[in-house]
């Protein structure tokens, strides 16, 4: 097991590659914000006013 471990390479980020990175895991989180209100508005509109009235 150590000769893997002497084969491990650890990369040291610059700031601008930190920046980038956090940049990019922001729009994959507002993306995947996105999709879920898309699918819970396209369920409302699918099932429509009755499934909201039912617990009523």
């Amino acid at each position: 097991m150590s000769t893997m471990d002497e084969k491990l390479e650890l990369v040291t980020l610059t700031e601008r590659q930190k920046k980038a990175r956090r940049n990019r895991s922001v729009a994959i989180a507002v993306a995947l914000g996105v999709l879920v209100v898309i699918f819970y508005v396209a369920t409302i509109v699918k099932f429509g006013a009755p499934i909201i009235n039912r617990s009523m």
